[in-house]
């Protein structure tokens, strides 16, 4: 079995069932990604998934499907992600050891790309390229 680039919670995996029955036809699942933005710098991205892209990495969980993209890899590993809904707001959330900080609406973060010799130190986990 190969190393997941990042987890899914149930809450998260039931969100993107969800969201791929209600869209009917071609939808296959979602897709995440980094974009340059907000006051923090980054901001997680998340797209709807019709013809996956072959160089993106795909976690399944629970019959869920998530393709990562390539460059976001460095900054989304050992990323977990879930789905919170609060009296305000429901949404994907994302607790990522990358994260060094984050703006004071929450809406992007700052992100550094993860320390593989860490990582291979700690779960002996190979990272598997494109």
């Amino acid at each position: 079995m190969g190393f997941a680039v990042m987890s899914l919670t149930e809450a998260a995996a039931g969100r993107v069932q969800a969201i791929v029955e209600n869209a009917g036809g071609d939808a296959k699942g979602i897709r995440v990604s980094i974009k340059k933005g907000g006051c923090a710098g980054m901001e997680y991205a998340v797209d709807m998934v019709t013809e996956p892209n072959p160089k993106d990495d795909l976690v399944e969980f629970s019959g869920a499907k998530v393709w990562v993209a390539p460059e976001a890899v460095l900054y989304l590993l050992g990323t977990r992600m879930d789905f919170e809904v609060t009296t305000l707001r429901s949404g994907f959330t994302f607790t990522n050891p990358n994260q060094t900080s984050a703006c004071g609406c929450g809406e992007s973060v700052e992100l550094k790309p993860a320390d593989l010799a860490t990582l291979a130190a700690a779960g002996g986990a190979t990272v598997r390229a494109g």
